[in-house]
């Protein structure tokens, strides 16, 4: 597989970079995944996650929603998760750097960035996303519902709450087909949210399964994280890519 870094123009200045996963053969235009990190930021276990994606003939992208905060080194997962200066720091400078609604702005400009590339048939996106980027991914189907058509989320938190901007209220505006997977006794996103979420997606028409992995914790896709669960993360693989190749590589309607 191919992997490239690109720096893409962000409207309120500066330039976000992002990384471009290919198949290792053909040129393309592939099917294109629209992929949201999750709150430790881009580094190796993603970029693994990246190549995958790209050798089941997808076209990625993978762009750094810290952008704004400028260069920073690959987070040391395991010394986020035992360091409390270390996990104030994600906290605080770099997911505090963002926010749903930055994302969403972010994710247009990634989009018609997208539009752009010769190698990449975006006129149908598929999006995936952890942890953080779970909650992107179902934002940006609600918030771009004629681009995407695929959404996956995987170890989310915070998706059915009482907030104002809960991501379950954008359900009337989801077209995608939409696979949610979370972590077992996670606070973020326990029964009641699973629940919440799966009626407001039913009640909306939403081609949705919805639900937890039973023994796998928050985090368990990732390769580098201490909880990383090979018998889960390979379950949501599966499920992944059978969505994306349900949608995305089936034939386009004339």
């Amino acid at each position: 597989m191919s992997r490239q870094e690109v720096s893409i123009p962000m409207p309120e200045g500066g330039a976000a970079r992002a990384f471009v996963f290919t198949p290792a053969t053909g040129q393309g235009p592939w099917p294109t995944v629209l992929f949201f990190m999750d709150g430790p930021g881009i580094r190796p276990a993603l970029f693994e996650m990246g190549e995958r994606l790209a050798g089941a003939g997808y076209y990625v992208l993978m762009p750094d929603f810290f952008w704004r905060i400028g260069a920073y080194p690959p987070v040391d997962v395991a010394k986020v998760f035992s360091d409390p200066d270390a996990r104030r720091d994600l906290f605080q400078r770099l997911m505090g750097s963002t926010s749903p609604q930055k994302a969403m702005a972010d994710t247009g400009v990634f989009l018609a960035w997208l539009d752009r590339q010769p190698q990449a048939d975006a006129r149908r996106i598929g999006t995936t996303g952890y942890c953080m980027g779970g909650g992107f991914s179902l934002r940006a189907a609600g918030t771009y519902p004629d681009r995407v058509v695929a959404c996956g989320v995987f170890h989310p938190a915070n998706l059915a709450t009482d907030a104002a901007d809960s991501p379950h209220l954008l359900a009337p505006r989801i077209k995608a087909k939409v696979l949610v997977a979370g972590g077992d006794e996670d606070a973020g996103f326990d029964d009641a949210q699973c629940e919440r979420l799966a009626k407001a997606l039913k009640a909306a028409g939403v081609d949705a399964e919805v639900g937890i992995y039973r023994g796998a914790k928050h985090g368990y896709a990732p390769t580098d994280m201490p909880v990383y669960d090979r018998e889960a993360a390979e379950r949501h693989w599966r499920e992944l890519l059978a969505l994306f190749d349900a949608t995305l590589k089936a034939p386009q309607p004339a």
